[in-house]
């Protein structure tokens, strides 16, 4: 991993520096899809590179016809897949815009889902979409035993995903996220679950920061003191071990895990831990993530402030 110097400007770019994804991603949007399968065809042998580059590039093509036309001209594993992707995502977004339409997209994602599945089913990525798809539903499995609320969820489903990949990073986070509080869970069981999954983690697995997912999702600024609970023995101590643990393997990853680096960052600077947040920020480089620095404010700015407090350069005109 190389995440290059900061010059002056942030990157917001979830491709980052996955320089043919980004360039891929113009192509997307012009129309075009050959290099979209030449992309997704070589991580066959990596999940999680997978799982990356098929959302970005779902991203990217949701708003277009561009999933249906290859789907329709060229019907293969990596056409299905972006299909399944782009389909969820609709779904998602119409969900969450309460469109009345919200209903039959979902019907037609998991149809999508059910397809790529038939097509690939020793790959985890479609499963994970479908995945995504439960926070729209009420699934009622039992939690197994370990789990001091043991809260009910997609777990049938969660561990077909781990028979396939176990260490599957989004497949973890899109599990988790069915326990948050917006999606008809609550603090506790974001809590629980988040702390189950991330102890079974090796320590150098990036599945650590799950608690420090859930602490961001249960903020509430009108409780008291509320910026003050990074700094509780028990997270100081989370983010510092994920810090020792982690951060040295970031080096080896194909590229910049700038979502994670920043979940860490954001930790270390509310627990007034300037040093590590500094060398986790230097990690990222110029890249940016909205979250988790949109909980709090604008992201522009609040990630302007964590560089600051750990004296780094920040964008000329920065808030």
């Amino acid at each position: 991993m190389a995440a290059g110097l900061f010059q002056g400007q942030y990157v917001w770019h979830p491709a980052a520096d996955d320089r043919e994804l980004a360039s891929v991603c113009v192509e997307v949007r012009a129309g075009r899809y050959l290099g979209a399968y030449g992309l997704l065809a070589e991580t066959h042998d990596d999940p999680g590179l997978r799982a990356h580059r098929s959302l970005v590039l779902a991203s990217v093509a949701a708003d277009s016809d561009l999933a249906e036309r290859w789907l329709a001209e060229e019907p293969g594993p990596e056409s299905t897949l972006i299909w399944a992707r782009v389909a969820v995502l609709r779904a998602l977004r119409a969900a969450d815009g309460e469109d009345p339409r919200a209903r039959a997209l979902e019907r037609i994602a998991l149809g999508a889902c059910r397809r790529a599945t038939d097509m690939a089913p020793q790959d985890p990525t479609p499963w994970v979409a479908r995945l995504a798809l439960t926070r729209l539903q009420e699934i009622r499995e039992p939690a197994p035993r370990g789990l001091l609320t043991a809260p009910p969820g997609p777990w049938q489903l969660f561990s077909h995903i781990l028979r396939l990949d176990p260490a599957h990073r989004e497949g973890h986070h899109r599990f988790l996220a069915y326990f948050f509080t917006r999606n008809g869970g609550s603090v506790n069981a974001a809590w629980d679950v988040a702390a189950f999954l991330g102890q079974r983690a090796p320590a150098t697995s990036s599945l650590r920061l799950l608690p420090l997912v859930a602490l961001v999702e249960s903020y509430n600024p009108s409780q008291l003191l509320a910026d003050r609970v990074w700094e509780q023995p028990q997270w100081r101590s989370t983010a510092l071990s994920i810090y020792r643990s982690w951060l040295p393997e970031v080096a080896g990853y194909r590229f910049t895990p700038v979502l994670d680096l920043a979940y860490l960052a954001h930790a270390l600077v509310m627990a007034e831990q300037s040093f590590e947040a500094r060398a986790v920020l230097m990690a990222m480089g110029p890249y940016a993530s909205r979250m988790p620095w949109s909980v709090f404010g604008d992201p522009v700015e609040q990630l302007s402030r964590a560089r600051r407090l750990c004296g780094l350069p920040v964008p000329s005109g920065a808030a």
